[in-house]
Formats: structure tokens, C-alpha cells, sequence
């Protein structure tokens, strides 16, 4: 069976930090930033890590 290749959508959105954790951007910040507060917006600066069941998928699929 031949190798999988990366999924380049998902690898362009996380990285993995120097002591092996996968971190995200949050979603909300691309347009309609007006209606939201400025301690939202703050909030949705920061990287979040991946958890759960999510994290063996991406690991699979970015070849993290």
C-alpha cells in the first residue's frame, strides 16, 4: 500500500509546538469584526491547542 499523502489544507493550519502539542488558530477573525467587542476579538487572537478526539485525526492527515 503506498504512503498517505498530507492533507496541504490542514497542514497550512496547525503546528506543532516544541514539546510535540498541535496548536490551531481560533475561527471568527476573517470578516464582520465591527459587531464583535474588542475583548472577543482579543480572545480570538490566541492559538488554541487541539485536544481530544480530534488530534489523531490531524496527526494522521499533516503527518505531524
Amino acid at each position: 500500500m503506498p504512503k498517505m499523502k498530507t492533507h496541504r489544507g490542514a497542514a497550512k493550519r496547525f503546528k506543532k509546538t516544541g514539546s510535540g502539542k498541535v496548536v490551531r488558530h481560533k475561527q471568527g477573525m476573517g470578516h464582520l469584526l465591527s459587531s464583535k467587542s474588542r475583548k472577543r476579538k482579543r480572545r480570538l487572537k490566541q492559538i488554541a491547542v487541539v485536544e481530544g478526539g480530534q488530534l489523531a485525526n490531524i496527526k494522521k492527515i499533516t503527518e505531524l
